[in-house]
């Protein structure tokens, strides 16, 4: 289980009463330490997969977007929510979403999901489609560009998710100024000033932003 917001209590009396992972996603998230090592804290954690799972159904999204897909774990709960739309996962790992691929058909999903390596600033343009729902988690100095990418694209209405935006609390610690921190920082006060949205952050896990257009 993977907090760094909540008390450990709390973080696990939540985790305790959430709807638990299947067997498929749980031995997704196995493989996933077992392949990545330390950089398995990339992969989101189980309570933060139900809720992109939930608030999918809940949009119900023709086109949904996926920047930085990483194993495959959100995108993987991103298409399971989804009833007739589709999702376009943007990654720069051809090794990493190999196991992802594996998983999406495993799951029954992959017809639902296109894959485009590549870095998103240079291969999201293509998509010239109104977007309705996206989920960023990919390198925190970016997170600016493909912001803007999808507003772009997104309709009003839309939602965008945002992961990491707590940055294991490093966001109100005035003595960390290191790249991820002062980028999640100002990329978390580029939003709450955008007339565009309205927006929130709820401490789940790492901390995950959603910013609605107006």
């Amino acid at each position: 289980m993977k907090n760094f917001v909540l008390d450990q209590p709390i973080a696990q009396y939540i985790h305790e009463h959430t709807t638990r992972p299947d067997p498929l996603l749980e031995q997704l998230a196995i493989e996933t330490r077992e392949a990545t090592g330390d950089q398995a804290n990339m992969q989101i954690s189980a309570s933060q997969g139900r809720l992109l799972t939930m608030l999918t159904q809940l949009v119900e999204p023709s086109v949904a977007v996926e920047v930085g897909t990483f194993t495959g774990y959100s995108s993987l709960c991103l298409a399971r929510g989804l009833s007739g739309g589709h999702l376009y996962c943007y990654d720069v790992s051809e090794e990493w979403t190999a196991i992802a691929k594996r998983y999406w058909e495993d799951a029954g999903v992959s017809d639902r999901i296109t894959l485009t390596l590549g870095p998103a600033t240079e291969t999201l343009p293509a998509l010239q489609r109104s977007v309705d729902l996206a989920f960023i988690d990919a390198d925190k100095p970016g997170y600016p560009a493909y912001y803007e990418l999808l507003m772009e694209r997104l309709r009003p209405g839309g939602l965008i998710m945002v992961d990491n935006t707590l940055w294991t609390g490093y966001v109100v610690d005035p003595s960390r100024n290191d790249e991820n921190t002062v980028a999640i920082r100002e990329f978390n006060d580029m939003v709450m000033q955008d007339p565009r949205v309205t927006t929130t952050i709820l401490p789940i896990s790492d901390g995950l932003t959603l910013i609605r257009k107006n």
